[in-house]
């Protein structure tokens, strides 16, 4: 497995994201809070992470959610997968939002969310009259009839 070397600093207590196991794919952000966050149910909020990075050109971030918090405590993240770009500079911030029926507490150093480091693929439009047919055509969401 290739790695590619990525400049960050780090403005929090929090150690840097690491990689769970040797297999996974994201690195779990943490926190960086001064106090702990309340979440009603259906409240969203932005949570800053201290993590500013450069990623190489060619590259990004996807932040996205954990599952262990979706599952357990009813927390996802919104504008998923949430994109960074290489050109970007600020801190690394994720939008959390309660689904449960019950406040969940956000406290400083929880792992809130995970990142993602891909290459990225430019795309170059070739301007078209027609273009060709499949099985599927413009068939969209469960226009197969299976669940």
């Amino acid at each position: 497995m290739s790695s590619i070397n990525v400049k960050i600093i780090n403005q929090s207590s929090n150690p840097l994201p690491e990689y769970g196991t040797p297999g996974a794919a994201g690195m779990d952000l943490r926190a960086n809070l001064e106090s702990p966050v309340v979440l009603q149910p259906m409240e969203r909020t932005l949570i800053p992470t201290g993590l500013f990075i450069e990623l190489p050109d060619g590259y990004e971030a996807q932040v996205r959610p954990r599952s262990g918090l979706a599952i357990k405590q009813g927390i996802t993240c919104l504008n998923t997968p949430g994109t960074i770009d290489a050109d970007y500079r600020g801190e690394i911030k994720v939008i959390l939002i309660n689904l449960s029926q019950e406040p969940q507490t956000i406290q400083h150093a929880d792992r809130i969310a995970q990142m993602i480091v891909s290459p990225v693929q430019k795309v170059q439009w070739e301007s078209a009259v027609t273009i060709s047919s499949t099985q599927r055509q413009d068939g969209g969401f469960g226009h197969t009839g299976k669940s």
